[in-house]
């Protein structure tokens, strides 16, 4: 019996992680296809990234970007729907674009008498606007988690790395699991 149940962990080892990731991947598809349903499978995935390219396009153009940031400023004035917007384009912005936040990867010594560290990204070098000077603004992700926390550390803790962040951000969401 208890080697069955051993075969039986086994083959849910094996199996799990490609049937969630496939399950996803299919669910995003179906998602984006069902968006433009046109009764062809595929066209409305096609239809969503030339729209998105084409709007990429526009949105980089010199005559459009007054239009958005007029868009954005009426945004932020709106009660609740500023918080919103602001807070997902901040989180667009720090993975995606000319502004990521989430590329100076550090190892950071959490206290002065223990040799414990954590694994975080630093996304500020100067807090200068909050009256800090000798400290800097790092954001620890959690693991197995779509959150994290965001630490104000001293400069003098924090040690870069010469490591991708990309493998940074997997080996810390991983839980340390993943190769770094």
């Amino acid at each position: 019996m208890k080697r069955l149940l051993g075969y039986f962990l086994n083959g849910l080892l094996i199996i799990a992680p490609f049937t969630i990731t496939v399950w996803i991947v299919v669910a995003i598809i179906d998602w984006l296809n069902d968006m433009f349903d046109l009764g062809i499978p595929g066209l409305g995935i096609l239809l969503m990234v030339i729209l998105l390219t084409l709007v990429g396009f526009l949105g980089s153009s010199f005559l459009v970007k007054p239009f958005i940031i007029l868009t954005e400023r009426i945004f932020h004035k709106v009660p609740l729907v500023g918080i919103v917007y602001s807070s997902i384009r901040d989180l667009f912005d720090a993975f995606v674009g000319d502004n990521q936040k989430f590329n100076k990867p550090v190892m950071v010594k959490m206290s002065e008498d223990s040799d414990n560290h954590k694994l975080g990204f630093v996304t500020q070098d100067v807090l200068e606007t909050i009256g800090v000077d000798d400290k800097v603004a790092v954001y620890f992700p959690h693991s197995y988690n779509f959150s994290g926390e965001l630490f104000l550390v001293p400069r003098r803790n924090v040690t870069y790395l010469n490591v991708p962040s990309s493998d940074v951000m997997k080996f810390v969401v991983s839980g340390g699991v993943s190769r770094l």
